[in-house]
């Protein structure tokens, strides 16, 4: 079983921190990022998410949302599954869209 609540980082160094699953699926967190398009310093931005149902599945999918208005006028959206190896390692494979604000 999969535990989507809890710290995770990936391979930009950046860090993901999730409270944990409601029973509905909803959660919520922050997301300390690494990777600025302007560079500098860590930011950290709220997130928030849902993920498929327990009992739907041993690997759940989930999606959730950053807004990274704390530094920059974008919004990102991940999709993604969570997985296990034969070690007992819990994994993320995430796809993400990120969308910056434009005049017209």
């Amino acid at each position: 079983q999969c535990q989507l609540g809890g710290l995770w980082r990936n391979e930009q160094d950046s860090l993901m921190e999730i409270s944990a699953v409601g029973n509905d699926g909803d959660f919520q967190g922050k997301y300390l990022t690494r990777v600025t398009l302007a560079g500098g310093c860590t930011r950290v931005s709220s997130l928030k998410g849902t993920q498929q149902q327990p009992g739907e599945g041993v690997w759940p999918t989930f999606a959730f949302t950053v807004r990274w208005d704390t530094f920059s006028n974008t919004t990102t959206t991940f999709a993604g599954q969570c997985f296990v190896d034969a070690g007992g390692k819990e994994m993320l494979s995430t796809m993400w869209l990120l969308r910056e604000a434009v005049g017209s």
